[in-house]
């Protein structure tokens, strides 16, 4: 079958392939044939074997996988490359958090502004730990900085005097911050639970009187499920045991 590679990492030898049936296949540094290293948008020829790509290696061609996939549809009943059910649509490609768009860098501060911009309100996609605790991380530091600004601010107005008012800006500056970030807080956590196989759903386990926090707590501290589930692949730098090979 022809396709094109979504995205592979040379680091760890895994990457993901679409296919011009629409579906997409995961494959491993072992399925690769050739000396050529598939970089993103490279065509490919392979065997697909259930979800996974076997006997990978590139081609020449210069035709584009949505002409492939038109020509494949016009004597087989195979959908067109990009031609995906509405729930795979919106599971695999919603938001920009989805694998075929998702950036490559895995810093812990890129993690955060992407949450507090690109994926503001990205719930359906899947987000490693250090994607999760890199958020909180900086989501912390910013609100005692922006506590200790607005208590100078109240130093500096005189607010802190005796018998004057309350320290309006030392409250008034986290508390706006806590509320902007709302949405990227929630969306942060159900994409954590996603990336454990596990329905955004359970998030409302937070509303459990003491356990519901601990429960949640336990969540973001489970690994990443090694494989893709149907919230989408596997997030960008986790690290894919490659495929068992039985011996001979």
């Amino acid at each position: 079958m022809r396709g094109e590679v979504l995205h592979y990492d040379q680091a760890q030898g895994f990457g993901f392939i679409v296919g011009v049936d629409g579906n997409r296949y995961t494959f491993a540094r072992e399925d690769l044939r050739g000396t050529a290293i598939p970089g993103k948008g490279t065509q490919i020829e392979f065997q697909p074997s259930g979800s996974q790509a076997r006997d990978v290696f590139a081609i020449h061609a210069q035709v584009g996988v949505a002409q492939t996939a038109a020509a494949a549809t016009s004597t087989t009943s195979v959908p067109q490359f990009g031609r995906r059910s509405s729930d795979q649509e919106t599971a695999v490609f919603s938001g920009v958090g989805a694998a075929a768009t998702e950036p490559s860098s895995t810093g812990l501060w890129s993690y955060f502004w992407r949450a507090l911009t690109v994926n503001y309100v990205t719930f359906r996609t899947r987000a490693r730990r250090k994607e999760y605790w890199g958020y909180y991380l900086f989501w912390a530091i910013s609100a005692v900085a922006l506590a200790i600004i607005g208590f100078a601010i109240d130093g500096a107005l005189g607010n802190l005097d005796a018998g004057m008012e309350e320290p309006i800006a030392g409250f008034a500056l986290p508390g706006l911050f806590v509320l902007a970030t709302l949405l990227p807080s929630i969306a942060v956590t159900i994409r954590r639970i996603h990336d454990l196989g596990l329905s955004g759903w359970f998030y409302l386990l937070i509303l459990l009187p003491y356990v519901g926090g601990l429960i949640i707590f336990v969540f973001t501290l489970i690994p990443s499920q090694k494989h893709e589930n149907k919230w989408g692949p596997v997030p960008v730098g986790v690290r894919i045991p490659p495929p068992y090979v039985p011996a001979a």
